[in-house]
């Protein structure tokens, strides 16, 4: 008996995802359990494993693909007890919650009848813009993989032109065959990855949805660069990276708490306001395919030692595209420190539908009056974003100064506890 297995809902309003790898091929068998098709969703790449034991009789959709949610990815031609069982009303359904596979090995091998050759998104998406077919191309990749260079190559010694430069080359007749090759190689085509696209519709419905406003000032923070440098080794020696963001959380958290309209989101639809009770501070990290929040819940609660190991063990996750959905999920106010990459100021964009959003500036060493006299300060500038539907402009800059006030005197916040 066939089996369809639909792409499942990974939950977090799933639409689409793009097929990175095939872990399987026709004719293969397959145990519940095991991987079939790694898949990057606008959020996380993962795994799906296969609901059912039996023989893979089809595959839909190439790699690089985009897959809908409820859409087939396989049919199994189930064997044994797991056939007897099956009705046709379970035929095809979705599968709402996946557990995660344990194999991790990609199978690579294919059959020489009906072979589709192996190549990455980026390659297969270059080769259709420049009217290459893929299957001509020998790939360097692994298991004869084409990558984006073989498609570069490959355009190169066969001189071939994209489409439109061929419909130049029609109607222009003065222009030689060596510029249809350099327009060709003057612009490189990549794929926008969920990721990304994910990236752009949010940050499109945030600037729709709310009503933006932005303060800007600087806390000079001599005071907790002495308290980082203090403790910075002892962290260091149970392998945690003590920087400044752990202390910024912990400030913010503390702040949400006596500024709780920085705590919450408006309803329209349902003409309340939705107030949160927890603290969950989301921070922006910079990934390779993009920027990322993933979320450090109940920041209040936890010690500077926590937050920042939690913060590392984020940020590689991060960075080697291993965060799952529970990860990102349940953020009520979120930070961005763009300061580590030299910027001193900035108008963040809300993370939507937070009501606000707190940036980093570079630490600047800079003339500043204490006591009366002129002295060398270490300057943090602070960039505060906030719906200004929700907040007002005095609230706003007593929630701002509450964390000045908490990032001069680092000590204070901890007392409070």
């Amino acid at each position: 008996m066939k089996f369809t297995f639909n792409f499942p809902d990974l939950g977090e309003g799933l639409e689409e995802g793009t097929i990175m790898e095939w872990y399987v091929k026709a004719g293969q068998h397959v145990k519940m359990g095991d991987s079939l098709v790694q898949m990057e969703t606008d959020k996380v790449v993962a795994d799906i494993p296969s609901p059912k034991d039996g023989v893979i009789a089809q595959l839909f959709g190439d790699e690089g693909d985009v897959v809908k949610v409820g859409s087939p990815l396989v049919i199994i031609e189930l064997v044994g007890e797991a056939a007897e069982k099956e009705t046709d009303e379970d035929a095809g359904a979705v599968v709402g919650t996946l557990e995660v596979a344990g194999k991790k090995d990609a199978i690579m091998a294919s059959s020489d009848e009906g072979r589709k050759v192996l190549a990455t998104p980026v390659a297969r998406a270059m080769a259709k813009q420049l009217g290459i077919d893929i299957n001509e191309i020998s790939g360097s990749g692994p298991s004869g993989r084409v990558k984006k260079e073989d498609i570069l190559n490959f355009n190169d010694q066969n001189k071939y032109s994209t489409p439109q430069a061929d419909a130049d080359k029609s109607s222009t007749s003065f222009v030689s065959d060596e510029s249809f090759k350099s327009t060709a190689e003057d612009v490189t085509y990549k794929p926008l990855t969920q990721i990304r696209k994910t990236i752009a519709k949010n940050m499109l419905q945030s600037k729709h949805n709310a009503a933006h406003m932005s303060v800007f000032e600087e806390v000079e923070i001599s005071g907790l660069m002495d308290v980082r440098a203090r403790y910075k080794q002892r962290f260091a020696d149970k392998g945690v990276k003590l920087t400044y963001l752990p202390f910024i959380v912990k400030a913010v958290a503390q702040a949400l708490k006596h500024h709780p309209q920085l705590n919450s989101q408006i309803d329209t639809e349902n003409n309340r306001m939705i107030y949160r009770n927890r603290y969950h501070i989301a921070i922006a990290v910079d990934a390779p395919d993009g920027l990322v929040v993933p979320v450090i819940r109940d920041a209040d609660k936890l010690s500077i030692f926590q937050i920042a190991g939690q913060i590392g063990e984020l940020a590689n996750k991060a960075r080697t595209r291993k965060l799952t959905l529970d990860d990102l999920k349940d953020g009520c106010f979120s930070i961005t420190s763009f300061g580590s990459f030299g910027g001193i100021f900035a108008t963040p964009v809300l993370n939507y539908p937070q009501a606000g959003i707190l940036g980093i500036g570079r630490i600047l060493k800079t003339p500043v009056v204490k006591d009366d006299e002129i002295v060398v300060g270490n300057i943090m500038p602070l960039s505060l974003t906030v719906d200004h539907r929700i907040v007002d402009g005095g609230e706003t800059t007593r929630f701002i100064y509450k964390i000045m006030e908490y990032l001069t005197d680092p000590i204070s916040f901890l007392m409070e506890e």
